[in-house]
């Protein structure tokens, strides 16, 4: 089951459970759509996986099921991140 984050990791920006700019890695690894795009270029910065949109958790399941309240942010340190992103962005996720 996944956890639904409630947050972009790198802008804070708020991902609700029916957000469609919700990205996430293997590992739930929670980016906006626009982090994802402009600053990580499918890279993650903490596993150098992919990204692929997250699933939007239907309402009639909230309750019973309801999204992780825990805030992740850790923005990305742009200095150290230049390295994994030269390394990483023109292999595809399945060859990474």
């Amino acid at each position: 089951m996944l956890e639904i984050r409630p947050n972009c990791e790198n802008c804070n920006t708020s991902l609700p459970p029916n957000s469609e700019d919700a990205m996430i890695c293997n590992f739930e690894c929670t980016f906006c759509k626009k982090c994802v795009e402009d600053i990580l270029q499918n890279v993650c910065p903490n596993c150098s996986g992919g990204f692929q949109k997250r699933p939007v958790r239907p309402k009639k399941y909230l309750e019973k099921y309801p999204p992780s309240e825990k805030i992740i942010y850790k923005p990305v340190n742009t200095n150290t991140f230049k390295l994994m992103l030269k390394k990483f962005k023109n292999i595809k996720p399945s060859n990474r």
